[in-house]
C-alpha cells in the first residue's frame, strides 16, 4: 500500500523514495525553524524517530548541508546550491537583478523581484535599504498571494483548479500558520476582495498593497512578462505580442512614513514601469545561455561515503537531493537521460528521485519528456541563508581551526577608511596565555599580517599606508620597506608578521577571495612567539590556514551566488 508522510497527506507514489521524502522534511523543518534545531526538537516536529532524525543528520552533515554544532542541526551555506540550481536555472535573477538594483538606489527604497510558486509568492532578488525600519523578507520567502501587491498580478493567469485549491487554503489556514514569513492574519480579507482586486490588476496593470501584511507595509507592482514566450520566430528581437506570460513581478516597498499606497502609486509607479521595460528588454535581447558545468562523482561519491559510514549514511537520500543539482544555468529543462547523464546515477535511480521530487513539489514535468525545478527548492534551507554575513561563515572554521593548531584563529577587513583592520569574527583557544583580541577591535593594517594581506590585494596606488607608527621596536616604518614587504606578499599568498604589533606576538594571514578573486577578507592564527618559530609557523600552521581559507571561500561563492553576503 502507498504510504502517508508527515511532509504531505497527499499518497505517496510507490516509486518514490521515503528516505529522500523524509530528508526533504527534515530540511523544511530547519528552514521554517530559521536554520537551527536540535535533534530532539526535529523529532517531535516532523513525526520521525529519533534514529532516523539521526541518520538524516549525519547523512546532510556529510554532504555540507548542515553541521552538529552540540545538540542542534545547523544549516549551512553549501545547502545553498539546491536554490543556486533553481536561479541558475531561471535565469531572471542574473539577467534582472542589476535593473533592480539601479531602481532601488535611484529610488531609496526597496525593491524585489517575485515568482508565482502555486498560490502563494516566492522572492528570487532583494535589493533592500539599510534604515531602522527596513524589509526582512529573504530570497526564497514565500507569501500568501492575496497579502501582497504581486499577488493580484500572478492571479491573473489563474486556471479554475489553482482558484479553488487557493480558496480550500483559504478555509483551512485562516491564519496563515503555514506561512511563517508574514504574522498572522488577523482581520483578513475575503475571497471576493481578493477576486476583485485580481480583476482591477488585469485591467490596470499593476497593483497596491496597502498595509495588508502587516501595519506600515505598502508596495506597488508590475508584472516583468517574458517576450521570449511571444517572440516572431521570424524577428526575434521584435517586441512581445500582448498576453505574453508574466515571468516574475517588480515591486517598490516601503513604509507608510515615508510613502502612503497612493503616493506609490503617483510618484514611483512610472518610474518603477520603466525599469519595468528595460528588464523586458533585457529578456528580450539576452542570449540563450550557456550550460554550465553539471555536478559529476556522484555515484563514487555517495558510494564512498556509504562504504565509509555504513548505515548512518542515507545513499538514496544524497543522490536524491543532488539530483537537483543536475539543473542549472543553460539545463533549465532535463530529460531523464540528461539528469542520469549528469549525476552518473543509473536511469531507475533517478527516476525515482524525480518521481519522488515531482510529489514533493520541487520538480514539474515540462515539454517533451522533460523535468524542470519550480520555485519550491527556495524552501530547502535558502532563506536563513540568503540574509547571512561572512563571518557567521567563517566562524565555525576558525573553530576548527583554532582546535587543529590549538592558538587564536581570526578573521578581519580592512576598514572604510582603508589604513586599520576590523576584527569580524573569532576563535579563542584555551591557554593560560593567549591573544586577546575581541570582534570589532580595531588595528593598524600595516603592522599585522591581516592588514597586509588586504593591503597587499590592493593596487599600489590605492593602499592608504597611515602614519606608520612604531608599535615596538621592530615595527616596518620605512613606506618603502613595506611597499616591498606587500609587494612580497602579493606574491607568496600570505603574509607572517613577528612581532611588529606586540612584543612576543607572532601570526600568520592568508587572504579570502570572493567569486570574482578580490580579497575581501583575511584570516589568521596569532599565538605567542615562544610556541612556534617562524619556520615552524610556515610549515606547521600555514597549510592548514590555507585549507581553512579555502573552505571559507567555497561556502562564500555558493552563499553570494545569488544572495548579498554582508563582508562586515
Amino acid at each position: 500500500m502507498p504510504a502517508k508522510t508527515p511532509l504531505d497527506d497527499r499518497t505517496v507514489p510507490t516509486e518514490a523514495v521515503t528516505p529522500l521524502i523524509r530528508g526533504v522534511t527534515v530540511l523544511r523543518h530547519l528552514t521554517q525553524s530559521g536554520g537551527t534545531l536540535s535533534a530532539s526538537a526535529l523529532e517531535r516536529s516532523t513525526g520521525l524517530a529519533r534514529s532516523t532524525v539521526d541518520r538524516i543528520a549525519a547523512t546532510l552533515a556529510r554532504m555540507g548541508y548542515v553541521r552538529l554544532d552540540g545538540r542542534d542541526v545547523v544549516l549551512s551555506p553549501p545547502v545553498m546550491e539546491l536554490g543556486n540550481a533553481y536561479l541558475a536555472a531561471l535565469t531572471l535573477p542574473t539577467l534582472l537583478s542589476p535593473h533592480a538594483d539601479a531602481l532601488a538606489d535611484e529610488l531609496d527604497e526597496s525593491v524585489s523581484l517575485a515568482v508565482a510558486d502555486r498560490d502563494g509568492i516566492r522572492f528570487i532578488h532583494q535589493a533592500t535599504r539599510r534604515r531602522a525600519m527596513s524589509l526582512s523578507f529573504r530570497i526564497g520567502d514565500l507569501l500568501p498571494a492575496e497579502r501582497t501587491a504581486p499577488g493580484p498580478l500572478f492571479a491573473t493567469e489563474w486556471t479554475d483548479a489553482r482558484w479553488h485549491a487557493w480558496r480550500e487554503r483559504r478555509a483551512a489556514d485562516p491564519e496563515d500558520r503555514g506561512f511563517p514569513a508574514v504574522p498572522p492574519r488577523e482581520h483578513g480579507a475575503s475571497d471576493e476582495d481578493f477576486a476583485r482586486r485580481a480583476a482591477r490588476a488585469r485591467q490596470d496593470g499593476w497593483a497596491l498593497d496597502d498595509q495588508l501584511i502587516e501595519p506600515g507595509l505598502v508596495a506597488v507592482s508590475v508584472p516583468v512578462r517574458d517576450p521570449r514566450d511571444a517572440r516572431d520566430p521570424r524577428d526575434p528581437r521584435a517586441p512581445r505580442a500582448a498576453g505574453a506570460r508574466i515571468a516574475c513581478v517588480a515591486s517598490v516597498v516601503s513604509h507608510t512614513s515615508r510613502h502612503t499606497a497612493a503616493d506609490l502609486r503617483d510618484t514611483l509607479l512610472p518610474r518603477l514601469r520603466a525599469a519595468v521595460a528595460e528588464m523586458e528588454r533585457e529578456l528580450r535581447e539576452a542570449p540563450d545561455p550557456r550550460p554550465g558545468t553539471a555536478p559529476a562523482g556522484l555515484a563514487t561519491w555517495t558510494g564512498a561515503s556509504k562504504q565509509e559510514l555504513g548505515r548512518e549514511f542515507v545513499e538514496s537520500l544524497a543522490r536524491g537531493l543532488t539530483v537537483l543539482t543536475a539543473f542549472g544555468e543553460g539545463r533549465s529543462e532535463l530529460t531523464l537521460t540528461d539528469v542520469a547523464r549528469a549525476t552518473g546515477l543509473a536511469r531507475a535511480t533517478a527516476r525515482r528521485a524525480l518521481i519522488t521530487h515531482e510529489h514533493l513539489g520541487l520538480v514539474r514535468q515540462s515539454g517533451n519528456r522533460g523535468f524542470a525545478l519550480t520555485p519550491r527548492v527556495l524552501s530547502l534551507g535558502y532563506p536563513p541563508l540568503s540574509r547571512t554575513s561572512l563571518a557567521q561563515i567563517a566562524t565555525p572554521h576558525l573553530a576548527e581551526l583554532a582546535d587543529r593548531v590549538h592558538e587564536s584563529a581570526s578573521l578581519a577587513v580592512l576598514t572604510p577608511s582603508g589604513d586599520e583592520i576590523q576584527y569580524t569574527a573569532r576563535a579563542a583557544t584555551s591557554r593560560v596565555m593567549s591573544v586577546n583580541v575581541t570582534v570589532g577591535t580595531r588595528l593598524p593594517a600595516h603592522a599585522t599580517s591581516l592588514g597586509r594581506v588586504l593591503l597587499a590585494d590592493l593596487p599600489p596606488g590605492d593602499r592608504q599606508l597611515g602614519a606608520l607608527t612604531p608599535l615596538t621596536p621592530r615595527t616596518t616604518t620605512d613606506p618603502a620597506t613595506l611597499r616591498a614587504a606587500l609587494e612580497e606578499v602579493r606574491t607568496r599568498g600570505y603574509a607572517l608578521v613577528d612581532e611588529e604589533l606586540e612584543a612576543g606576538l607572532r601570526s600568520v594571514a592568508v587572504p579570502v577571495r570572493d567569486r570574482t578573486g578580490r580579497v575581501v577578507a583575511a584570516v589568521n592564527v596569532a599565538m605567542h612567539a615562544a610556541r612556534r618559530s617562524v619556520e615552524e609557523c610556515v610549515r606547521d600552521v600555514l597549510p592548514v590556514l590555507a585549507e581553512t581559507a579555502g573552505r571559507v571561500e567555497a561556502d562564500l561563492r555558493v552563499a553570494g551566488r545569488f544572495a548579498r553576503v554582508a563582508m562586515a
